[in-house]
Parts: structure tokens; C-alpha cells; sequence
């Protein structure tokens, strides 16, 4: 197991860790939080080498992906940079890249009626005013589950605020900082449920968020 005490706050800079091999040639990964060596809740940098693919499987409890860098691809499509994609409880596929990808992988960490499939272009896509000067695009929401990009103008500043069921965060682009640290592009943390800090972006800052999900929370 790795960084599976979900009461803990976890700040890794991912770009600082070693590939690991997996078990199809050419796809290496950063394991972030594993429940087990090839199964179970993992969360995980995932890189694709030019021409390489992962064989067909499935996931029991759901499959989420960010595009970080590069084309993803499987038999539903080609995802380029900054896709957003939801494989519900029970889907399969046979990734590839034929150019190669980076990936931010979330396996298994589904409730089993979140079924819905989602494809989204976030580069594209529409956003909206969130709090203060911030933007927002959602990404998906099922009952207290939140997953959404948020931009961060230089400079901005949130209040101090609990963070009800945890937060995940990983900074796409540009730096925050709270209380506790700096936070630099590729950086991921998870926040227990709880918790409370008041982040600020020292320059301008993209990063994805996942909210509610922490298994600390009383509705799971």
C-alpha cells in the first residue's frame, strides 16, 4: 500500500519521482496512492511512449484521466491535451498512443451507480465565475462528488475554508501556496477531510480539483 491513509494530508512534486515500468512495455508510471500492486484504488502520472499500448481491461469500479500531455487514444477516440474522460464501474478498453501521452490516472474510486461516460475537451469547453476572480469549468458532479479545472488569477486569495469530505489538487500550470508549502506545477495533494487553509496563486495557475470524495465523509 502507498499513501492509502486517507486521513493524512499527501503533497508530492511528481515531477521529482522515477518512472516505474508497468507491466505493458513503454507505459511507465508515478504512483501517487496504490491499494495494491496491479488492483484496487490508485492514483497515478501515467507516461506513454511513442507506439505503445496497455492491454484490454476493465474497470471494476470506474476509470478517470486528465490528458496532460500528448494524444491518448483508444477504440472510443484520439484525446488530446487537456481532455477530461469518465470510464464508468464495468468498462474496458485497450488504450494506445500512438505519439505518446501523459496521463493523470484515477482507478477504482467510483461509487458503483456513477455510470455516467464523459468526454470532455476542457480546452474548448465553456467556464464559469467561481469565487472571487476565479474561473471555473465543472467536470462532473454526482451527489457530494466534485471534479472541476479552476483558474487562478496571480495573486488571488481564498478565505480560510474546511475542506468537507477532502480535497484533491493537481497544479496543471503555475504555483499556489498556503500555510503549509509552496506548490509548483505538477504538484498533487490531498487534503483529509476537514482540513482547512487559505491558498493563494503566485502567478497565474491552472489546476484540477476533486472535492466530497474521501471516504471520511458521513454520506459514504
Amino acid at each position: 500500500m502507498l499513501n492509502m491513509d486517507l486521513t493524512q494530508r499527501v503533497v508530492i512534486e511528481t515531477d521529482t519521482l522515477n518512472w516505474i515500468p508497468s507491466p505493458a512495455g513503454g507505459v511507465n508510471r508515478r504512483q501517487l496512492e496504490r491499494e495494491a500492486a496491479e488492483s484496487g484504488h490508485v492514483t497515478s502520472i501515467v507516461e506513454y511512449l511513442p507506439g505503445t499500448a496497455f492491454p484490454e481491461h476493465i474497470h471494476p469500479m470506474g476509470e478517470e484521466i486528465l490528458v496532460l500531455e500528448g494524444v491518448f487514444s483508444d477504440e472510443t477516440g484520439d484525446y488530446g491535451k487537456g481532455t477530461y474522460i469518465r470510464n464508468p464501474p464495468g468498462s474496458r478498453h485497450s488504450p494506445f498512443s500512438k505519439n505518446g501521452c501523459i496521463i493523470l490516472v484515477k482507478l477504482n474510486q467510483f461509487l458503483p451507480d456513477d455510470l455516467e461516460t464523459v468526454r470532455i475537451d476542457t480546452l474548448s469547453a465553456e467556464w464559469v465565475p467561481g469565487i472571487g476572480e476565479l474561473t471555473v469549468l465543472p467536470l462532473h458532479e454526482f451527489r457530494h462528488k466534485n471534479t472541476s479545472l479552476i483558474r487562478w488569477p496571480a495573486g488571488e486569495q481564498l478565505k480560510p475554508h474546511c475542506h468537507f469530505g477532502g480535497e484533491e489538487t493537481y497544479v496543471i500550470s503555475g504555483e499556489l501556496e498556503d500555510e503549509f508549502g509552496r506548490y509548483p506545477k505538477g504538484t498533487w495533494i490531498r487534503y483529509p477531510h476537514m482540513s482547512e487553509h487559505a491558498p493563494i496563486a503566485l502567478k497565474e495557475t491552472l489546476v484540477w480539483v476533486k472535492t466530497g470524495h474521501l471516504p471520511e465523509f458521513p454520506h459514504e
